[in-house]
């Protein structure tokens, strides 16, 4: 039990990132909530619904008599939620309008008559509105007041989610419906603190917690040596730990924990935690359910061994194929294990159907995205090689024929999963393709599983004519690996290790050296084709501001890995010091304002779009498993397709705010923020987060936000669109106003790819890649789980500016927020080509004290 007590309350381990890597766009790491933001317009969405109710229905609010009480001017919660279902048509369950309530109850505006905190959809429910405490009487013309509403209950039906689970929150345990413990548990899966915890103690812990909120700022929660009863996981606000001696050791904030050590070496607390902020909200596991999971993981698992060790941990589970168990029947799902006993448990539990034509097992696909972290290709060649080679040791010939069959099928059919994964990376492995050779001479050469084979391929064809119509076929095509592989096409093709690329790097003159070198190629490699061997010059990398960092000699792919406006230069160790940023990294000193104009907000978004799904699909899904990793950790991987892509989101960002601080007339600056904000109108249309994102945190740079007399100019409704906009922005609960939106989505559509890699880097430092010297399998499940999105957002071919939507997407991109651009017809259209050309050229300024000086020249 030790073992896996240490398993659940092993800290998130701190790591530094890898040099090199392309950093994460620093507004994730915002630490401003909105508080004050989004308790303001909760105010004015009140407001508004408030006005509409009295003008439309006056006589909802009414004094009520029940159990010979009468309760003054209130409305019972049933009739509230039924007079909500009638205002919008966008609420599609009762429990929708409850969570929309639910925010005015928790702001305080809406109260219950006998003060309890949940709002309840009853009859004999009554609640108040404190029209005099909130000023919630106001006059407008009836227009406004409908213009008004509709954007009051877009805000709410945002909020209401969040308000709803915090209401099954605070329900007791004993209390909780199947429903409200599913709803906890998928909230637990973007929670730091459980980060590393198995799916079954997930779903546990979410059978238990119990909500506890504190309203002052200084409350004191337990004190240094006081006995350990509970483990807290922060919900909303932070809280300073304070030891004797020392004073404040640390802050801890949203989704980290403590307490969990007192509770399992049973000793005192080893510190104080005071809260830091007012209205702090905790989820607390009680002592006696923390052992109780303890005991039930431990009783729920099953460790193989031999020769005395433990080879592989497995965990019963009652529905293993949506935990990533290998087939519907598997009763056990694998925990960790040694990576040859992983691979031989996939192969024993997975299904052979009669075409082979069957979708990949999750647990091998999780096992296929993530192998290269606990062994090398030659590795899982030689397994695999040892598996097609087993035999039965005891029973009939026929069962042992029989058996034999049976296994190679199986590592066929694994086989033919792993091509089908990684495609033509596999190409570039020169061991895993002599692997490949010898095993397709091996099938060949086996009669039985050769003539099974050709069946199978032959239904393939058959399913793949009835979809794609005729096609001519071959009647002695020969069994091949790849194909089914197809060439990726499009005008942005995946950039592959051995491509060449131009490298730009500048001597310490200043004069640049232009040479073609692969893309994988090493710091010593670069060098060697530069300067001669034994000298004392070393190879480094520059960014706008002037921040140097000399590069190891063993680091790769570094020119594709550059950041914005970075540059390459060599030198001597004594002239590193003396180097200065070129001018050309400095950015334009001209906007392209009027160009910008020219263009339709419409047409814009669209190239952005196209341009980025075409970066999208060059990248690979194993490329993001590399980057989080470490690329220099995988022998001849790349990232340079995932790095490309992520640079186009910080080149969109930067684009936004170096526009507008270089646009110096107030009327043509207030134009271009407008149309930008327009232009993030279209990104989410086409269902392209990830540039939405991008723009708008170009708009919420502090460069562009204290421009006051450029947003005095924005027209209100596009004030008011912009705010809806932030709103999906909020980082408060791991971003959850974006992922409940992410939900409503259908693909194809591009995600917020910097948020993605930090799920995965929170996963990967949170969790150790082995316990007691095995493969924690279940950190490779979550990791694989994450990179899936990637495969499902590009499950279906995008169509750009397709009109067919689904409901959902229309409620979610649309709705009362969507942005007309007709006013901008009567502008001379650029054509999609000079379009592209621009987009893809992008001139840009990163420095941000650059760009604040820009910003305070304009606006003082």
């Amino acid at each position: 039990m030790e073992n896996l007590a240490k398993f659940i309350c092993s800290p998130p381990r701190r790591q530094t990132p890898e040099m090199n890597e392309t950093p994460l766009p620093e507004a994730l790491d915002s630490k401003d909530t909105m508080k004050q933001f989004l308790s303001d317009r909760v105010v004015k969405a009140a407001r508004s619904v408030y006005s509409v109710m009295i003008e439309k229905n006056p006589g909802l609010i009414r004094d009520r008599k029940h159990h010979l009480k009468t309760y003054r001017q209130c409305c019972s919660g049933k009739e509230l939620v039924d007079w909500l279902m009638k205002q919008t048509e966008c609420l599609q369950s009762r429990s929708q309008a409850v969570g929309m309530w639910q925010v005015l109850v928790d702001e305080g505006i809406l109260l219950h008559v006998k003060h309890e905190l949940n709002f309840h959809d009853k009859d004999s429910q009554f609640y108040r509105f404190q029209d005099s405490e909130f000023g919630l009487n106001h006059m407008t013309n009836e227009k406004d007041l409908e213009d008004e509403l509709q954007e009051a209950l877009s805000l709410l039906c945002q909020l209401g989610p969040d308000a709803l689970l915090t209401m099954i929150l605070r329900k007791s345990p004993s209390q909780r419906s199947a429903e409200d413990t599913e709803v906890i548990y998928e909230e637990l899966l973007h929670v730091k603190a459980a980060a590393h915890l198995s799916a079954s103690v997930r779903k546990e812990l979410a059978a238990v917690l119990v909500f506890e909120s504190h309203a002052k700022a200084g409350t004191v929660l337990f004190s240094q040596g006081d006995k350990g009863t509970s483990w807290y996981i922060i919900w909303k606000g932070s809280v300073n730990v304070i030891t004797h001696g020392k004073g404040l050791v640390t802050t801890l904030h949203e989704g980290e924990d403590f307490g969990q050590l007192a509770l399992l070496n049973d000793a005192p607390r080893a510190a104080t935690i005071i809260l830091r902020e007012d209205n702090c909200h905790f989820l607390r596991v009680d002592k006696q359910d923390f052992i109780r999971i303890l005991k039930d993981v431990e009783a729920n698992t099953v460790r193989l061994e031999e020769h005395g060790k433990t080879v592989l941990v497995l965990e019963k589970s009652e529905n293993s194929s949506e935990q990533g168990g290998a087939g519907a029947n598997s009763k056990y799902t694998v925990m960790s294990g040694t990576p040859e006993k992983i691979l031989e448990h996939l192969l024993e539990t997975m299904k052979l159907d009669l075409n082979g034509n069957d979708p990949i097992d999750p647990c091998i696909s999780d096992f296929l995205l993530t192998y290269k972290v606990f062994m090398s290709s030659s590795q899982l060649c030689a397994a695999l090689q040892n598996q097609y080679q087993a035999e039965l040791s005891e029973g009939s010939e026929q069962e042992k024929d029989a058996y034999v069959l049976n296994t190679k099928q199986k590592v066929v059919k694994l086989i033919g999963q792993w091509v089908a994964l990684y495609s033509f990376l596999l190409k570039e492995d020169p061991v895993t393709l002599d692997f490949l050779e010898r095993m397709k001479k091996e099938v060949a050469a086996d009669c039985r599983l050769s003539n099974i084979l050709k069946e199978q391929f032959k239904e393939r064809r058959r399913t793949k004519m009835l979809e794609n119509g005729y096609q001519s076929l071959s009647r002695n095509q020969q069994f091949d690996w790849f194909s089914h592989c197809e060439e990726p096409s499009g005008r942005v093709l995946p950039i592959r290790s051995q491509d060449k690329v131009l490298y730009e790097i500048y001597k310490s003159d200043y004069k640049a050296l232009s040479l073609m070198l692969p893309v994988d190629s090493s710091v010593q490699e670069v060098m060697s084709a530069i300067v001669q061997p034994g000298g004392d010059h070393v190879l480094v990398k520059m960014n706008s501001s002037g921040e140097r960092a000399q590069l190891k000699l063993d680091a790769s792919s570094v020119y594709t890995a550059l950041g914005l406006n970075e540059r390459l230069f060599i030198c001597t160790s004594s002239e590193v010091e003396q180097l200065r940023p070129l001018k050309e990294q400095q950015g334009p000193e001209q906007g392209t304002a009027d160009l910008i104009e020219q263009m339709s907000s419409k047409d814009i978004g669209i190239e952005l779009t196209n341009y980025d799904w075409e970066l999208f699909t060059a990248m690979h899904e194993v490329e993001l498993v590399y980057y989080i990793f470490g690329r220099h950790k995988f022998p001849g991987a790349i990232t340079a397709n995932l790095e490309r892509f992520v640079r186009h989101f910080n080149e969109v960002q930067y684009w936004v705010v170096t526009e507008l601080c270089l646009c110096e007339d107030l009327v043509k600056r207030a134009v271009l923020l407008k149309k930008f904000i327009k232009i993030a109108s279209v990104l989410k249309d086409q269902k392209n987060l990830n540039l939405f994102f991008a723009v708008m945190f170009g708009l919420g740079n502090s460069a562009v936000q204290r421009l006051y007399k450029t947003w005095e100019r924005i027209p209100s409704k596009t004030k008011r669109i912009y705010c809806t906009y932030e709103r999906l922005m909020d980082p408060s609960r791991n971003h959850r106003a974006y992922r409940l939106a992410v939900t409503k989505l259908s693909p194809p559509y591009i995600p917020f790819m910097p948020l993605l890699l930090k799920d995965m880097t929170f996963i990967h430092e949170g969790n150790p890649n082995c316990l007691d010297k095995l493969v924690n399998f279940e950190k490779m499940r979550m990791l694989a789980k994450t990179v899936k999105i990637v495969r499902g957002c590009r499950s279906q071919p995008y169509v750009p500016s397709s009109p067919q939507r689904g409901l959902a997407d229309r409620i979610f991109l649309e709705g009362p927020t969507r942005l007309s651009t007709s006013s901008e017809h009567a502008f001379p259209l650029r054509t999609p080509s000079n379009i592209r050309h621009y987009i893809q050229n992008l001139k840009v300024i990163d420095n941000q004290r650059k760009l604040t000086q820009l910003s305070r020249s304009m606006e003082c």
